[in-house]
């Protein structure tokens, strides 16, 4: 038997290669998705299925690009209209060399939800592993939100169902594999482990400790969680089929000018350095978006339907923001900087920056009663862990859609946890026409450290 577990860093994603003999099955592949491919031919084996556990909603599935790749066949559950591969039904049983994965519904995350469990049909009939998608994660369960909150209730109650009397069931040592690790945003607080069992969940599971329904339900329904903008591209995607890429894109190298024009005629500028980079100089109307943070953040601020343009560090990052870019369906990244910001400068192009605050600076401000907008950008949770005295709150995502509550005519200082997501919100005012931003370096990681007061 061959198992890998293929990890998608930025976006948490999660997918799985099983092979035995010469035939293998993949579960929730990426779109950049020849590693899967690589992977059966440098084993000897041959994929024979692709399992889809649900229609995602964070990054955009590979099962047509690795189907055009292997001839492999896409199964995923009933309750949506996809518009591509075969629907898998509850009970239905697949085989490939000595193992076997029988499908299992197990909806509350989605409708179509499916579970798969494996069975090594050498030493039994036993289940050994079980893929349960974004029902059941390591330290949490999936969202129960994603069709509003009308539906919601109806979700966590087929959500506990699926999870007690159809995942738990399997067996305290049967091994779990989720579709998400720590960092994705289809679940609240999903842990840093990579490996659990379903006894080690049913006992260290903070979700799990709601055996009673009525109580899982309740806990559910209080959760409040973000929902991207993007998502509904990515289900829209994932129902109809991605556009195929057939290959990772190669954006063009662009000298200052040539860069400049593709501005002019549309294009939409990332710049991936980091927030003290980005302060000190930055082309004007330019959204600052870390490289880490492309998967988490890209799909809350750039557009579909406009060239996406590159600032990084250097070349050497160009690979990993495209893969980024694509797995959340931005198929149109048109070009980079060549020779990154002092490129630009050097050909005398106009540069911009906004001031970078130490949290000494703003305790100095504060104490001299300056007039100041603070504001946090922080999750609703963090925000009502700790905040700054008199700050206001918008979580980053919302920022654009909510100037008309940032004042114009005064200095606005942008803090979060760390500084990044801060600097994202730093860069949609100066985008929108503020003149006076400041971004906090540290932010309230430094706030604490420095020992100054924090109010709830």
């Amino acid at each position: 038997m061959i198992f890998k577990r293929i990890k998608s860093d930025g976006l948490a994603h999660l997918s799985y290669f099983i092979g035995s003999g010469d035939e293998a099955v993949v579960i929730d592949p990426r779109r950049d998705c020849r590693i899967y491919a690589d992977t059966a031919r440098n084993e000897g084996m041959k994929i024979k299925y692709i399992f889809e556990t649900h229609r995602n909603e964070d990054y955009v599935i590979g099962s047509l690009e690795l189907e055009r790749l292997t001839g492999a066949k896409i199964y995923h559950g009933r309750g949506v209209d996809f518009k591509y591969g075969n629907y898998v039904d509850e009970g239905q049983d697949f085989r490939f060399g000595s193992l076997g994965l029988t499908a299992l519904h197990t909806p509350g995350h989605t409708d179509e939800s499916m579970s798969y469990v494996l069975t090594d049909l050498e030493a039994g009939e036993e289940p050994v592993i079980v893929f349960t998608g974004d029902a059941l994660f390591i330290g949490d369960v999936g969202r129960t939100d994603l069709y509003g909150p009308d539906e919601a209730p109806r979700m966590a109650s087929n959500l506990y169902d699926s999870i007690f009397n159809k995942i738990l069931p399997l067996g305290d040592g049967v091994i779990l594999c989720p579709a998400h690790g720590a960092g994705s945003m289809c679940g609240g607080a999903i842990g840093t482990r990579e490996h659990s069992t379903l006894g080690l969940e049913r006992i260290q599971n903070p979700a799990l400790r709601n055996t009673n329904k009525e109580d899982f339900v309740k806990y559910k329904l209080q959760e409040r969680l973000e929902f991207p903008p993007y998502f509904r591209q990515m289900e829209k995607y994932n129902l109809e089929g991605p556009p195929l890429l057939h290959d990772e894109p190669s954006p063009e190298l662009l000298s200052p000018h040539e860069f400049r024009e593709k501005m002019e005629n549309g294009g939409v500028v990332a710049d991936a350095r980091m927030p003290h980079s980005f302060g000190g100089a930055h082309i004007r109307d330019t959204y600052s978006i870390w490289l880490g943070g492309l998967p988490s953040f890209a799909g809350w601020v750039l557009p579909y339907n406009a060239p996406i343009l590159l600032v990084l560090e250097d070349k050497e990052q160009l690979e990993t923001a495209v893969r980024y870019l694509i797995r959340l369906g931005y198929d149109n990244v048109a070009g980079f900087l060549n020779g990154g910001i002092a490129a630009w400068y050097i050909e005398a192009l106009p540069v911009e920056g906004f001031n970078l605050l130490s949290v000494h600076d703003l305790k100095n401000k504060l104490d001299a009663d300056e007039e100041l907008f603070i504001l946090d950008v922080r999750s609703d949770d963090e925000w009502e862990s700790g905040h700054i005295e008199g700050a206001r709150h918008i979580y980053v995502g919302h920022v654009e859609e909510n100037l008309d509550k940032v004042p114009k005519n005064c200095q606005v200082v942008v803090y979060c946890g760390s500084g990044r997501r801060s600097n994202i919100a730093a860069s949609i005012l100066k985008k929108n026409g503020y003149r006076k931003v400041f971004n906090v370096l540290g932010s309230m990681s430094a706030w604490k450290s420095a020992g100054y007061e924090v109010i709830k």
